[in-house]
C-alpha cells in the first residue's frame, strides 16, 4: 500500500478528481455573481441608478463581447424594462443563481460522496485481502478483536475524506478567494481587513490544532486495545469463571476507560477552546465591516449597494474558511489514521496474489509422492520444533505419526497443512515446493484437518459444504430486475478495485465430492456422516428442533402419520406405558398444569402474553371459572411443602434436582411471601403475591414433585376449563396458538414432541432411552429418516459451532474434510481427548471410507493414542523434534525404544 493517503487516493481517483475540480472551476462563475447581484438590485432599481424618470427603461440581459482584432460583438440586444420590471427580473436572475449554485453543490456534494464511498470499499477490501494474505504464523501475534476495528472504524474516516481531498480545498479556497477578491475590488480597505483577519485564522487556528491530533490519536489507539481486550474477555469468559478472575477484568477495563475517558475530556476542552477563538475571529470582522465601512459611506466614499454586497460576500466567507481549516484538521487526522493502518497491516513474506487466484477448473489429482526434504521447524519464540527430517509419503500409503506432545510429528503436520514454514529444507508434492503452489492445488488435493479448527456461524450443512466452495461455477438464474441490480453490482466492485464475484453464484464444487450436483451430494454426505459416527448426533439435533410445515411438507405428513404406528409399535414392545399420549378430553399427569391447562403452544409470543396478563382472555376464562382461587391454594401449599423439605439444605446439596419448580436461592422469597399472606385468605392477598402463587402451581407436575395435590376432581376441572378456553378462543388468538390435536401438525412443538404426541413418563429412569430408539426405529422402517437427517442438517451452529459438543465438533471437522476427494489426508491429533473405543472405530471407518473411494489416496494421522498404531501400514515415531524410527506397529514394538515407551 502507498505510504501517503494524498498518494493513495490520487492513484485510485486520478480521473474522478480532475472531473470535479473541473466542474467546481465552473462553480465559481455563478458564485461569484451572486456577489455582485445585490449590488446592482440596491444600486439600480432600489435606489434608482439610471432611473432619472419614472418611465425610464435599461437594458436587460444585454451580452456584449470585445474580441481581440475582430472587436466588439453582440450576442443579444437585451430587453427594455422599467424600474419594477428591472427589480423583479433581477430578483429571478438572483433566485435562479442561488438555485445553480445549490444545484453545483447538490452534484459535487452527490459525486464526492459516492468518490468518498468506493474507495472506503477499496481500502476495506484490500485490508481483508491482505489479512487472507498474512502468513499463517502471523495470526499469532494478532487480535481478531482489533484488526476487524480498525477495518470497521478507524479507516470509516478516509473514505470520507476521499471526496474532500482534493475538490475541498479547491472549493472552499475557490469560494474564499471569490468573496475576498469581491471586497477587495468594492473597497481596498475593507478587503485588507478580512485578509488579515482570514492570515489570522489560518495560521494560528491549525497550529493550535495540533494537539488535538495527538489526543485523537491516543483516544484512537486506546479504542483499539479496548476492543481487544473485550474480544479477549469474550474468547476466555470459560477461564475467567473457572479462576475467579472477574473482578480482576472488571478492573483492567474500569483502567482502560478512565484513561479513554480522560483523553477524550482533554479533547473537549481543547476543541471548544479553539472552536471559541475561531469564531471569536470571525465575529470580530462583522463590528469592524460595519463600523468602518458605515463611515466610509456616511463619508460617501462607499455606496450603500457596495456595503450591503460587501457584508453579503463576507457572511459567506467564514464558512468557507472555518471549513478549509476543518479539512486540514481532517487531513492531517487521517494521515495519521492511514499511516496506523499501513504500519498494522504491513507483513513481511505476505503470500502472493497469484497463490490465491481463483481457478474455476479442477487442477487435477497430484502425481508423485510428498518428500520432506531436510526440514527444519521452529515456533514464533525461536524454540525447535522439529530438526533435519527427511521423509517421503507416496500415494495410497496409510501412515501414523506417533510421538510425545511436542516430539515433532504435530508440527511436521502442521507445515505439510502451510500453517508453518520451514525455516531451512523444503516439502515437495508431485516435485513442487508446497509453499510455492497455488491454494487452487494445495487447498483441494491437500486436505488438513486438527482439533481446534474453525466452524462459521451457519447451518450444519453450510459449515460441511464450506470446503467445497473454491469458486463461483454456476451463475444464478436472474430476472430483468436482478440482470439490471448485478450490472450495477458489477459496476461498482470494478470501479471499486475489488472483484466482481457474485455470492448468489453457486460456489459448491459437487465433482470434488464425488457428485454430479444437487440432487446427489446428500448420499455423499450421508455416507461421510457414518464414517465419522455422526449420524446419530445430527438425528437427535433434528428431534430437538422445530421446523415450519410449508418448507417439509412431506415430513409433516409422514410424521402426523407415524402417531399411531408409534403407539401401535409401543404396545407390541410392552412399552406403551412409558408414554402418556395427549388426549382433548384428559389430563395428561407429565404435563405441567399450566399445559393442561392451554393444551397447545403459542406460536405468536406477544399475543400470548397479552392473554395471559391482567385481565387477558385467559385469565378471564381461569376467573370465571373460580380456578384461580384453587390455582392460589395449590400454590401456596407447594411452597410450604418446598419449604418445609429444602429450606436446611445447602443450595449444592443433590435433593434440589428435584425442584424443578424454584430456585434454592428463592427460597428466602419464598419464606417471606408466606409470612406476609399468613392467615390470609385469596381476596385479602395483593395481586403481585397472589400471581406469584398461581404461577407456581401451573409448573407442578405431580409424577415428578408428589406433593399429592391434584385430586381427579381438580384434573377434570381443569378440562373442563381447557375446553371452555379453545371453544372461545378469540378470533385474533387462532392464529397465534396451536392446539395438541392429533391430525395436526404443531409447528411451535419439537419434532420429538410431534412424533410421540405425548410425553415421556418421569416414573421410570431409562424411559426416555428406549422410546428414542423405538422412534428411531421407526423413522428408519417408514423411509423418513433421510428427511429427519436433513432438518439436523439445517441445525445452526452458533457463533464458533458453540451448539455443539466437542467431540461433535471434531466429528465434523472430519467430516468437513472426508466430504471432498483429495490426494493426501493429513489429520492432526484430529481427536484429541476422545475416548480409545470411539477414535479406533473412526480411524477404521475413515481408512476404509477414504479407499473405498480412492486406493491412491495417501493418509497422515498424527495420533494421540499409540496404542492405535496397528491400524496404519507404516508408523512413523518422533521424539524431541527428531525422526527416530519407521516401520511397521509390530517391527517398532521389537526394535525402537522410543515407541516402547509411547505404547507401554
Amino acid at each position: 500500500m502507498e505510504q501517503g493517503l494524498a498518494r493513495y487516493i490520487w492513484t485510485h481517483t486520478r480521473k474522478q478528481q480532475l472531473w470535479i475540480l473541473l466542474v467546481v472551476a465552473m462553480s465559481m462563475i455563478p458564485y461569484f455573481m451572486s456577489f455582485d447581484l445585490p449590488k446592482q438590485i440596491v444600486n439600480g432599481p432600489i435606489q434608482g441608478d439610471g432611473f432619472d424618470t419614472p418611465d425610464a427603461t435599461q437594458l436587460f440581459m444585454r451580452i456584449e463581447v470585445d474580441w481581440p482584432i475582430i472587436g466588439k460583438a453582440l450576442l443579444f440586444p437585451g430587453v427594455e424594462l422599467t424600474r419594477l420590471q428591472m427589480l423583479l427580473a433581477l430578483s429571478m436572475v438572483f433566485l435562479l443563481l442561488v438555485v445553480v449554485n445549490g444545484l453545483f453543490k447538490l452534484y459535487i456534494n452527490t459525486y464526492k460522496g459516492r468518490l468518498g464511498e468506493r474507495l472506503l470499499r477499496r481500502i476495506r477490501y484490500e485490508l481483508i485481502d491482505r489479512v487472507l494474505r498474512f502468513p499463517p504464523a502471523h495470526f499469532k501475534r494478532l487480535k481478531g478483536a482489533e484488526v476487524a476495528s480498525m477495518i470497521k472504524d478507524e479507516v470509516e474516516p478516509l473514505g470520507g475524506f476521499t471526496g474532500d481531498a482534493f475538490v475541498s480545498p479547491a472549493l472552499l479556497g475557490g469560494q474564499a478567494l471569490t468573496a475576498l477578491f469581491f471586497i477587495i475590488v468594492q473597497n481596498v480597505w475593507l478587503g485588507l481587513i478580512a485578509g488579515f483577519i482570514v492570515v489570522i485564522q489560518a495560521t494560528f487556528i491549525p497550529r493550535m490544532r495540533r494537539r488535538l491530533l495527538i489526543l485523537g490519536r491516543e483516544r484512537q489507539l486506546s479504542a483499539r486495545q479496548l476492543a481487544g481486550r473485550v474480544g479477549e474477555i469474550i474468547e476466555g469468559v470459560g477461564t475467567i469463571h473457572a479462576y475467579d478472575t472477574s473482578n480482576y477484568e472488571r478492573a483492567d477495563i474500569v483502567s482502560r476507560l478512565g484513561r479513554i475517558f480522560k483523553i477524550r475530556y482533554d479533547l473537549y476542552q481543547w476543541k471548544f477552546f479553539v472552536k471559541f477563538l475561531n469564531n471569536f475571529l470571525a465575529s470580530v470582522t462583522p463590528f469592524l465591516f460595519y463600523s468602518i465601512g458605515g463611515y466610509l459611506a456616511l463619508q460617501g466614499r462607499l455606496d450603500i449597494g457596495q456595503l450591503v454586497a460587501v457584508i453579503g460576500a463576507y457572511k459567506d466567507l467564514p464558512g468557507p474558511l472555518k471549513d478549509l481549516i476543518d479539512w486540514d484538521q481532517a487531513r492531517q487526522d487521517v494521515q495519521i489514521k492511514y499511516a496506523q493502518v499501513v504500519e498494522q497491516f504491513k507483513v513481511d513474506q505476505l503470500i502472493e496474489p497469484e497463490i490465491q487466484a481463483v481457478e474455476k477448473s479442477d487442477p487435477g489429482p497430484i502425481m508423485g509422492a510428498l518428500s520432506i526434504a531436510n526440514v527444519s521447524l521452529s515456533d514464533d519464540s525461536g524454540s525447535q520444533l522439529l530438526e533435519h527430517v527427511t521423509l517421503q509419503i507416496k500415494p495410497g500409503e496409510v501412515c501414523a505419526f506417533v510421538g510425545s506432545t511436542a516430539a515433532g510429528g504435530d508440527a511436521l503436520a502442521e507445515a505439510l497443512g502451510r500453517l508453518i514454514w520451514p525455516d531451512s529444507g523444503r516439502i515437495l508434492v508431485g516435485g513442487k515446493d508446497l509453499l510455492e503452489l497455488q491454494e487452487a492445488v494445495a487447498g483441494r488435493r491437500i486436505t488438513y484437518v486438527a482439533a481446534d479448527a474453525y466452524f462459521f456461524f451457519g447451518s450444519l450443512r453450510d459449515n460441511l459444504l464450506y470446503g467445497l466452495k473454491h469458486a463461483p461455477l454456476r451463475e444464478p438464474v436472474l430476472d430483468r430486475d436482478q440482470e439490471q441490480a448485478r450490472i450495477w453490482a458489477i459496476e461498482e466492485a470494478r470501479s471499486a478495485g475489488n472483484p466482481d464475484f457474485d455470492l448468489e453464484s453457486d460456489w459448491i464444487d459437487y465433482a470434488s465430492a464425488g457428485a454430479s450436483g444437487p440432487d446427489d451430494i446428500s448420499g455423499r454426505i450421508m455416507a461421510v456422516l457414518e464414517a465419522v459416527c455422526l449420524m446419530d448426533d445430527i438425528r437427535d439435533l433434528a428431534l430437538r428442533s422445530t421446523i415450519l410445515p410449508m418448507s417439509h411438507p412431506d415430513l409433516v405428513e409422514g410424521v402426523v402419520e407415524l402417531r399411531q404406528k408409534l403407539r401401535d409399535l409401543l404396545d407390541e414392545k410392552g412399552l406403551s406405558h412409558l408414554v402418556i399420549f395427549f388426549q382433548p378430553d384428559a389430563y395428561n399427569s407429565e404435563m405441567t398444569v399450566g399445559e393442561n391447562l392451554l393444551f397447545g403452544s403459542a406460536t405468536d409470543a406477544e399475543v400470548m402474553q397479552r392473554a395471559m396478563g391482567e385481565g387477558g382472555y385467559f385469565r378471564q376464562i381461569v376467573m370465571r371459572n373460580g380456578l384461580h382461587k384453587v390455582l392460589f391454594s395449590m400454590g401456596r401449599e407447594i411452597a410450604e411443602n418446598a419449604l418445609e423439605l429444602f429450606s436446611g439444605l445447602e443450595p449444592d446439596h443433590p435433593f434440589f434436582q428435584q425442584l424443578t419448580l424454584m430456585s434454592p436461592e428463592s427460597l428466602p422469597e419464598y419464606q417471606a411471601l408466606l409470612q406476609r399472606i399468613a392467615g390470609k385468605d385469596y381476596d385479602e392477598v395483593n395481586d403481585a403475591d397472589r400471581s406469584t402463587l398461581i404461577r407456581l402451581s401451573f409448573a407442578y407436575v405431580e409424577p415428578r414433585h408428589r406433593f399429592g395435590l391434584l385430586t381427579d376432581d381438580l384434573m377434570a376441572r381443569i378440562v373442563d376449563v381447557r375446553q371452555q378456553f379453545h371453544a372461545d378462543l378469540p378470533e385474533d388468538m387462532r392464529g397465534a396458538f396451536d392446539l395438541y390435536a392429533p391430525d395436526k401438525y404443531m409447528s411451535s412443538a419439537t419434532l420429538m414432541d410431534n412424533i410421540l404426541f405425548g410425553r415421556i413418563s418421569h416414573r421410570h429412569a431409562d424411559a426416555a432411552q428406549k422410546v428414542q430408539s423405538v422412534v428411531r426405529h421407526l423413522l428408519d422402517a417408514q423411509g423418513l429418516q433421510a428427511q429427519v437427517l436433513e432438518v439436523g442438517l439445517d441445525f445452526n451452529l452458533g457463533t464458533a459451532g458453540r451448539r455443539l459438543t466437542q467431540v461433535q465438533r471434531l466429528k465434523l471437522n472430519l467430516a468437513r474434510a472426508l466430504l471432498r476427494e483429495s490426494d493426501f489426508y493429513i489429520l492432526n491429533r484430529a481427536f484429541a481427548g476422545v475416548d480409545q473405543r470411539l477414535q479406533e472405530q473412526i480411524v477404521r471407518n475413515v481408512i476404509a471410507h477414504v479407499h473405498g473411494i480412492r486406493k491412491d489416496a495417501a493418509i497422515i494421522w498424527v495420533l494421540t493414542n499409540s496404542s492405535l498404531a496397528g491400524l496404519f501400514d507404516r508408523v512413523i515415531v518422533f521424539d524431541r523434534g527428531h525422526l527416530v524410527g519407521e516401520g511397521t506397529e509390530s517391527e517398532l514394538a521389537e526394535e525402537n525404544p522410543a515407541f516402547k515407551v509411547l505404547v507401554n
